[in-house]
C-alpha cells in the first residue's frame, strides 16, 4: 500500500500515532518516514532489545527462512565447500565474525576447526554457548561488538558471512577490515560476501504498511509497521522501518551497501589484504556479473 493511500485513510493510520493526551503527533510521524542522511544510525536498541532479540533468534533457527541466516541446505553446501577450499588441516584456528547463534560455528567445529565466534547479540551468544555444551562441541564464544573486537588469539582463517560487511558505513568497514587483519596470522585467509551491483539495480523504492493487532516481529502488542525502502547514490539502500503505536513512534535504519568486484577489492587491498579467490557466493559458485552476491577470499 503506497503512503499516499495511507495518509488518505487517516482514521486508520493516525489512530496509531497519538500521545497520552490524545493529540496526533504529526511532526514525529512525518519525521519517522523522512529520508535520512546516509548511514544515519538508529538511536534505539536492536540486537539486544529484549523482545526483538527473541524474534531474531527464532528467525536464525528457522531452517526454511533466509531473512536472518541463510536456509539450512545452503549453509550445509557452503560449509562443505569452505572445508574443501580452506581445510581445517591447513587453517585450524577459525574466527567467525558475526556468528549469531552459532549455526555456522557448530558446523565448522564438526568439520574439525577450532572455532571462536564473536557477536553483539547477547541472546544469540548465550544460545550458542548452551547449544555447544549440549552437543559437546569445544567452541569459544565472545559477546563483543566486532568493531571493538579484541581477542588474545591470532587465527588462520576468518569468516564474515551473510553480507554483514555491507551493512556498515565506510568508516566502520575500514575498522572491521583492520580488526580482522590484526587478528590473522601472516598468510591467514578471510572469506566474506557482499551484495552485488546487480542486486542494487534491481532494488525498488517503495512504501508498505502493516497493522499488527496482536503483535508481530517488532512488538508484542498492537502496532503498525511502516516500511519505506530508499535508494541512495554511492550504491546504498535503506530499509526504514517505523513502529507506530499509541505509546511510540520509533524508526529503525537498516542499511546495505552494494559492491562491484573492483570496489570490494580496493577496500580490502587498502588495508593490506590481497585477493586470492572470487566467487558468486560463499558456497563457491562461479562469479558472474548477474550474481546477487560476491564472495571473496583474501590473504594477509
Amino acid at each position: 500500500v503506497a503512503l499516499n493511500e495511507l495518509f488518505i485513510n487517516k482514521s486508520t493510520a493516525f489512530s496509531f500515532a497519538q500521545d497520552k493526551k490524545g493529540e496526533i503527533m504529526n511532526s514525529d510521524f512525518i519525521t519517522s518516514l523522512r529520508k535520512p542522511p546516509i548511514y544515519t544510525k538508529s538511536t534505539v536498541e536492536f540486537w539486544n532489545d529484549e523482545y526483538i532479540s527473541k524474534q531474531l533468534l527464532k528467525a536464525h533457527l528457522d531452517p526454511n527462512f533466509d531473512g536472518a541466516s541463510r536456509k539450512l541446505d545452503f549453509i550445509e553446501k557452503s560449509v562443505r565447500w569452505i572445508t574443501e577450499r580452506l581445510s581445517p588441516a591447513d587453517y585450524p584456528l577459525l574466527l567467525d565474525v558475526g556468528c549469531g547463534p552459532g549455526i555456522y560455528a557448530e558446523k565448522f567445529a564438526q568439520r574439525g576447526y577450532q572455532v571462536t565466534g564473536v557477536d553483539f547479540s547477547k541472546r544469540s551468544i548465550t544460545y550458542a554457548q548452551q547449544s555447544a555444551i549440549s552437543k559437546k562441541l569445544n567452541i569459544s564464544y565472545a559477546y563483543q561488538n566486532y568493531l571493538e573486537m579484541d581477542l588474545d588469539t591470532c587465527f588462520d582463517f576468518c569468516t564474515m558471512i551473510y553480507c554483514d560487511y555491507g551493512a556498515l558505513s565506510p568508516k566502520d568497514r575500514q575498522v572491521i577490515m583492520n580488526k580482522i587483519y590484526h587478528h590473522l596470522k601472516p598468510g591467514g585467509k578471510v572469506l566474506l560476501d557482499v551484495f552485488s551491483m546487480t542486486k542494487f539495480c534491481n532494488f525498488q523504492e517503495q512504501q508498505i504498511w502493516e497493522i499488527c493487532p496482536n503483535g508481530g516481529f517488532w512488538r508484542p502488542n498492537e502496532h503498525m509497521v511502516l516500511s519505506v525502502f530508499y535508494k541512495y547514490f554511492d550504491n546504498v539502500t535503506l530499509d526504514l522501518i517505523s513502529i507506530i503505536s499509541k505509546e511510540e513512534i520509533t524508526p529503525y535504519y537498516l542499511w546495505n551497501t552494494y559492491f562491484s568486484k573492483e570496489d570490494l577489492m580496493q577496500e580490502a587491498e587498502s588495508v593490506g589484504f590481497k585477493m586470492c579467490g572470487l566467487f558468486g557466493d560463499v558456497a563457491g559458485s562461479i562469479y558472474q556479473s548477474e550474481s546477487d552476491t560476491i564472495a571473496i577470499i583474501l590473504e594477509k
